[in-house]
């Protein structure tokens, strides 16, 4: 007896093949994640400009104690 193969097509959106086979629905839950998520990073943008970042990392080599423990270092 020979085998039998059989393809079944089926024409739906993610959120209908979801509701088929009876798995929740995150989405809602992921747009208020996202929303949440775009309000702290804005929030926080003002921390990431050029200006900032470079004042941030310049403030150690500014210091003289760090200068000190770099020629420390460098005369060892």
């Amino acid at each position: 007896m020979g085998i039998m193969k059989i393809n079944v097509d089926i024409d739906c959106t993610p959120a209908e093949a979801r509701a088929f086979m009876g798995l929740p629905d995150f989405e809602p839950m992921q747009k208020r994640t996202l929303e949440v998520m775009e309000k702290r990073m804005m929030e926080q943008l003002e921390h990431f400009t050029p200006d900032t970042l470079l004042k941030m990392w310049m403030q150690p080599a500014l210091s003289a104690e760090w200068f000190q423990d770099m020629l420390r270092r460098a005369t060892k």
